[in-house]
């Protein structure tokens, strides 16, 4: 299992894509070279990425300690590839890491994930597609497209900061038992919500705002 690629954005203006304030999203993101310094970046709706060279326009629904990395596969980029007939870079899906060997949205809430030498990342929850990440690929019905794939790459928390780069080994080093996968999440929270009390068994792993979902779902 391999990172193929660290990605992080370029500011774009993009007054169509987002109302974040000045109108930025980070969702350009593009390959770097060389070691990233990665680090929990502090609460949501203050902090943004992991990565501290990268850009998240708006903080409101992006970034903040439990949202700190998105991941993506290589193989799902593929497939996306063939169904929309174009090439999708490293970076495409606006991920921070392009990996290669790992089942992204197989992955456990709670999770671990050790990149190179000393990082470790934790699986917290999965990405909900908006109005900006259909903006950019330019696909009709996007939205709808990428949620009935079920297919949406994960959300880590920094547990041990560190340097990676493009190259590094990929280990999962922890495993919890229960069966609340990323996709198992995403579909509770979008098409199946009589899922959500499920999720539940994830336990102190699962993203705070899909906690809050799940409850007040078992509790109506």
């Amino acid at each position: 299992m391999e990172l193929l690629s660290v990605n992080i954005a370029r500011p774009l203006h993009a007054p169509s894509y987002t109302d974040s304030p000045g109108a930025l999203t980070g969702i350009d993101k593009r390959p770097a070279d060389g070691l990233i310094d990665v680090a929990s970046p502090g609460p949501k709706g203050t902090a943004g990425s992991a990565f501290a060279q990268d850009t998240i326009g708006d903080k409101r629904h992006h970034g903040g300690d439990d949202q700190a990395v998105y991941a993506y596969a290589r193989e799902d980029l593929d497939a996306w590839g063939l169904e929309l007939g174009r090439e999708l870079d490293n970076g495409s899906f606006g991920e921070n890491l392009t990996t290669r060997g790992l089942d992204v949205n197989g992955a456990l809430v709670g999770e671990r994930w050790q990149i190179g030498e000393r990082v470790v990342l934790e699986a917290s929850s999965a990405r909900i597609p908006c109005r900006t990440f259909a903006s950019w690929l330019d696909e009709r019905g996007w939205v709808k497209r990428f949620t009935e794939r079920a297919a949406p790459g994960a959300y880590l928390r920094v547990i041990e900061p560190g340097v990676i780069s493009g190259g590094d080994e990929i280990r999962v080093v922890h495993r919890p038992d229960h069966e609340v996968t990323v996709a198992f999440l995403f579909r509770a929270l979008t098409q199946q919500p009589e899922l959500l009390p499920r999720v539940l068994a994830a336990g102190d792993a699962l993203h705070p705002e899909a906690r809050r979902n799940a409850l007040r779902r078992t509790e109506g």
